[in-house]
């Protein structure tokens, strides 16, 4: 019987791959509430919840597996342990005697290994608890406190109100400066962060200074001196090596007080984080990670802080897969809040690449020794535009040789991803890259910024856009909104474009007719919803804003909206301006837009030579994104 698998990858179109193996996810760990069905894909982990959590993940979600899954897991344990009792073999092949002898000379045996394991269980027993004694007196443990959070999230289906509150709690420790750290999605859609210290029975107002979404950590501020007095704050130390002593410190579901867990360093390399759709370097570990842990600090032996836990890896064919962010990212988000005074993001070079490992590729490509990456394609929004072409062959980023299978040399005899150096950089930074051009070998200079989505999975500010034009309800497409209202309504056609095209200009949107509010004055029209609008009287639309300000300046009889496939919907300018305010009493609406959409609209004329431009039709196929063999750097 072969067991099916769904694996997450987090690439940045939170696609899903199937393969034949197991069933597994990434989860966030904040300690929230929600219930689950067996359709839906990806949220952050919760634990225990409010019943305004359980509504928003029934729909956006979380796949934990359906019950065939387990009969098959349940099947093979038993059919794997007969294999190896018959491959013992407890019993001579003629029989009885021999069975019986060598059961009791066994028994003798374990008789006498049992008093050996005694003393060994004892002398383990005592040294746990001097471990345990050791960090009950750490004074690290006390610089890490629980945070309450209370969100209200947006309802992208009717984005003029949001969806009912909800709370969850996660875990936090003390930087200094009267500043915490925690996990981005700990305080996603805040309304009210409060923290509490060990000991203490009183909550403290936070203060949400950052969320860097891409590597899911927070910056909290609390004001009460009350709150510092006597706290020291931790201490960052190097990234560990494999098999170090790891310990997590937080406050998980299953109590209210400060919870310990131990393990070793598993694995170091570049890793999907599910909250960000982003892929940085992680630290894998064994210790016992659990919903609530989100947010706490991971410790070396010394009481240095190693990194923040923020995500599992569950699965039937796995245990015990832990994530913690290591201080390498954590340092890269200070020091981007210090120089900005705010989060700017982690750069991306912006170009496909595909790994040159076959001799004859290398060979055709005039590319002479075993190294290089093939440029297959530049995204239109990248500065590399100016520097590279697609068919050049990077061989180096800034003086560090890449090797065909886009690796890097990574500490002493270690390699990662070539991500993982264009990690390092910030915003605005320049990278110098070694490439070959037809042969010749040759050093280019570029700069890099962050990636320019056209789907984006998360909404600045925290409220989408919207307008709403004689009943027309209209607002830009975006992965929340594609969680809400199900794969399925969006079509096929749309679910393509969100997922595989590629921005053509910053601020480009792909602009829906989300749903249409009856009136006499969209007669016709009431069945539409999630269909993407292209043009405003003949007019390409570039995002909302543009749609907005085309509506607002339009002195034309009629209102004409075209669709995909030629399909039209008119509305009388005159009658749809008398009737408008009338839908958004009767639908209870207040404004008939956004508030962004107030705003003053300048055009430029670099978008529009962009939307004319060959890219306009041309999505980038769904194989350039997320298989092995092709990454986006």
């Amino acid at each position: 019987m072969a067991s099916c698998c769904i694996s997450l990858f987090c690439y940045p179109d939170y696609s899903l791959s199937l393969t034949p193996s197991c069933h597994s996810l990434f989860f966030p760990l904040s300690s929230s509430t929600c219930r689950f069905n067996s359709s839906t894909l990806l949220t952050p982990f919760c634990s225990d919840s409010t019943e305004g959590f359980g509504r928003r993940a029934s729909q956006r979600g979380i796949h934990r597996g359906n019950p065939s899954y387990e009969n098959v897991s349940v099947a093979s344990q038993k059919r794997l342990s007969g294999k190896f009792k018959n491959e013992r073999g407890y019993g001579p092949s003629d029989g009885t005697q021999g069975e019986t002898s060598q059961s009791k000379s066994m028994a003798f045996k374990s008789l006498g290994m049992q008093r050996k394991e005694k003393a060994i269980v004892h002398d383990l027993k005592e040294q746990q608890i001097n471990e345990a004694s050791t960090l009950q007196d750490g004074a690290f443990l006390n610089a890490v406190v629980k945070v309450y959070c209370t969100h209200t999230a947006p309802d992208y289906s009717l984005p003029w109100q949001k969806q009912r509150q909800f709370t969850s709690t996660g875990s936090a420790f003390m930087i200094g400066d009267g500043k915490l750290l925690t996990n981005a999605h700990c305080v996603e859609h805040y309304t009210q962060v409060k923290v509490k210290r060990r000991g203490d029975d009183t909550k403290y107002v936070a203060k949400v200074l950052a969320r860097g979404v891409e590597c899911d950590i927070a910056l909290l501020y609390v004001e009460s001196e009350e709150f510092w007095k006597g706290a020291d704050p931790l201490k960052f130390g190097r990234l560990p090596c494999l098999q170090d002593s790891v310990t997590v410190v937080g406050y998980p579901l299953g109590g209210d007080t400060i919870s310990v867990t131990k393990g070793v360093v598993s694995r170091i390399e570049v890793t999907s984080y599910a909250h960000g759709a982003s892929d940085l370097l992680g630290i894998q570990i064994d210790a016992a990670i659990n919903p609530g842990n989100s947010g706490g600090p991971a410790f070396n032996d010394q009481g240095e802080c190693i990194g923040v836990a923020f995500q599992v890896f569950r699965s039937d064919e796995a245990e015990n897969i832990g994530y913690v962010i290591p201080t390498t990212v954590v340092s890269h988000f200070l020091t981007d809040y210090e120089r900005n005074g705010k989060y700017t993001g982690f750069p991306s070079l912006g170009v496909l690449l595909q790994k040159l490992e076959n001799p004859a590729l290398r060979a055709c490509l005039k590319v002479n020794s075993n190294e290089g990456v093939l440029v297959r394609r530049i995204e239109p929004t990248a500065a590399a535009h100016d520097a590279l072409k697609e068919g050049d062959v990077i061989v180096s980023f800034d003086g560090i040789p890449v090797g065909c299978e886009g690796t890097v040399p990574f500490r002493s005899t270690e390699r990662i991803a070539f991500r993982y150096l264009i990690s390092q950089k910030f915003a605005g930074d320049t990278a110098e890259l070694g490439i070959i051009r037809g042969g010749a070998h040759m050093k280019v200079k570029t700069l890099l910024y962050p990636r320019v989505h056209l789907v984006p999975y998360h909404i600045e500010g925290g409220q989408p856009s919207y307008l709403i034009i004689a009943g027309l309800v209209f607002t830009p497409l975006s992965e929340p909104l594609i969680d809400e209202e199900c794969e399925d309504s969006m079509g096929l056609k749309l679910l393509a474009k969100a997922r595989y095209s590629l921005a053509k200009f910053k601020g480009e949107q792909i602009v829906l007719l989300s749903q249409v509010l009856a009136n006499e004055a969209n007669i016709g029209y009431e069945d539409m919803g999630n269909q993407q609008v292209l043009k405003f009287n003949g007019t390409k639309i570039k995002n909302i804003r543009h749609l907005a300000h085309l509506v607002d300046t339009c002195k034309d009889e009629y209102l004409i909206f075209e669709f995909e496939d030629n399909f039209l919907a008119v509305l009388d300018r005159e009658a749809a301006s008398i009737a408008s305010p009338r839908i958004l009493k009767d639908y209870g609406i207040p404004f008939e837009r956004s508030s962004n959409l107030a705003e003053l609209y300048l055009d430029s004329s670099e978008d529009d030579l962009a939307l004319s431009g060959d890219l306009d039709d041309i999505p980038a196929s769904n194989l350039e994104i997320g298989f092995d063999g092709l990454l986006w750097a």
